[in-house]
């Protein structure tokens, strides 16, 4: 009877109301064409210099704050952290001439010098997540005067490694500016096709997981509620920019060029040796998108003079947002950033000014011009 019970919860899954996604709350302290700088509300920050946490170009932000209990952003904020976070947003057809640099040296750039101004910091903590960690390694390596500390969570550096995804987008078929020359901006639905072809049998694997979780384990509210959360993540996706896909083909899957030394961002070298900030690089056991050895080379090739690397169990997705990440993952981020709340003269800064700097105002949106937008992002 019980079991029959749970598969009538099963059934009445479409008609159930969405979870909380994203609920962590925020104001939105910057915007720029179509992406924002989100800054989540906090009335307790202890340490002085915030984090900007940096998803991939084409997922959307949320899944760094997917549900109440499984929020990296909520526990960083539950840590005492001031907390931005950038939202890509959605490219419209316009968009098919943003460039790589206009992504990874413009709009990076000024998320963190936004974020340490409203902070009153003199630098940040960044993370980076899949392919937004490979982008702020890219412009740490050009920009590092405002980087307290780094990680690379689940990013690659490396395109050489023999996985499908490297294997696709070097096949002769596959011809990139054909692409972009007729659609624009890269359809979503051709990136997540892709995504879907690394593993064919996911969505049938993950329907029979639930159907007998039904029958032999709790299939409760709060299962069901991250089951639909993430789903609803892995559907929402973004389409790619044109211009910037045709480089991030051309130049980072099929030269390798990041991790030869050959990469530039806005006209200058863009070499791994240049990092030089505290670094720490995440890779996962079970990670089909972006193998170990394709993050891990970041370890190998920086020249931050402290840099670790943490292997953990898990998924690229499932490892960063289970309930089992807020003992595995987010301890280990959080004392690393903690770590680095220092001046290069090890003297502890006086957190009293992110107290005092933009606090108060958190409590309403923040409503801005598009001139006063850009002066206080230079």
């Amino acid at each position: 009877m019980k079991a029959f019970d749970q598969l009538k919860k099963l059934a009445a899954l479409g008609a159930r109301p969405k979870p909380p996604i994203g609920s962590t709350p925020s104001d939105v302290v910057f915007t720029e064409n179509k992406w924002k700088l989100l800054r989540y509300r906090s009335d307790h920050v202890k340490h002085p210099r915030p984090v900007v946490l940096v998803p991939s170009l084409i997922n959307r932000h949320y899944v760094l704050d997917l549900l109440p209990g499984k929020s990296f952003a909520e526990y960083l904020v539950s840590r005492g952290w001031d907390v931005y976070c950038v939202d890509w947003g959605t490219p419209g057809p316009e968009d098919r001439y943003v460039t790589f640099d206009d992504v990874c040296d413009v709009a990076i750039g000024r998320a963190i010098r936004r974020a340490c101004k409203t902070s009153g910091a003199d630098k940040a903590h960044v993370l980076g997540y899949c392919l937004g960690g490979t982008l702020t390694t890219i412009h740490a390596a050009v920009h590092h005067e405002r980087i307290a500390s780094m990680c690379a969570l689940a990013a690659p550096v490396r395109f050489d490694s023999p996985g499908m995804l490297e294997a696709w987008t070097r096949t002769r078929s596959f011809d990139v500016r054909a692409i972009v020359d007729a659609t624009g901006n890269v359809p979503w639905q051709l990136m997540q096709s892709a995504f879907h072809m690394l593993r064919p049998t996911l969505n049938l694997s993950k329907t029979v997981h639930v159907i007998d979780r039904a029958f032999h384990e709790k299939c409760d509210d709060e299962f069901l509620d991250g089951f639909v959360a993430l789903e609803t993540w892995g559907t929402d996706n973004v389409s790619f920019p044109g211009e910037c896909y045709v480089r991030y083909i051309e130049e980072l899957y099929r030269k390798d060029a990041l991790r030869k030394g050959e990469f530039t961002l806005s006209g200058k070298p863009a070499r791994l040796e240049d990092v030089t900030c505290p670094l720490l690089v995440v890779s996962f056991e079970h990670d089909n998108i972006v193998p170990k050895e394709a993050a891990t080379a970041l370890i190998d090739l920086a020249g931050s003079k402290e840099k670790k690397h943490v292997h953990l169990p898990g998924g690229h997705v499932g490892a960063v947002v289970s309930r089992s990440a807020s003992q595995r993952l987010w301890p280990v981020l959080d004392q690393f950033f903690a770590a680095h709340n220092q001046d290069a003269d090890g003297t502890a800064r006086n957190v009293s000014n992110v107290a005092r700097v933009g606090l108060g105002s958190q409590t309403a949106k923040t409503t801005r011009s598009k001139q006063s937008a850009k002066r206080d992002a230079r």
